[in-house]
């Protein structure tokens, strides 16, 4: 199995329960591993594993649009990855909210989401 790993993609973004947090917006941090296996070993052609620059956009995308909830977002973006790819195994999404509107908080607060292929399908049934 391999794995694509973006890492600490850095966002200015309004998500949040806070209509402050809507206004102003806050600083976020979010982590994406996408697991899957290749269509060849070695891998020599793109297309034969996942492109890490359409998994950016789609983390992208998802960081513009004001969500309430971190876990929202985050499973989201882990449903859109299942979508956009057909080989993945398994993806987990990490999302912190880096300085949460909490009086005297030091630190960051977030959530992970990891999404398995057999979870992804049984979601996906009607």
């Amino acid at each position: 199995m391999l794995s694509i790993e973006l890492k600490q993609l850095r966002f200015h973004a309004n998500h949040g329960l806070y209509k402050e947090e809507r206004v102003l917006g806050a600083e976020f941090e979010v982590d994406v591993t996408v697991h899957h296996y290749p269509a060849s070993v070695p891998v020599l052609h793109l297309g034969d594993t996942i492109d890490y620059t359409v998994v950016y956009e789609i983390v992208k995308r998802h960081m513009g649009r004001p969500t309430e909830l971190l876990e929202t977002l985050a499973t989201h973006i882990a449903q859109e990855i299942f979508s956009k790819f057909s080989h993945v195994e398994e993806v987990s999404v990490s999302v912190r909210k880096l300085n949460p509107p909490i009086i005297a908080f030091r630190g960051g607060l977030g959530v992970r989401y990891v999404l398995t292929k057999e979870n992804y399908i049984a979601l996906s049934k009607p």
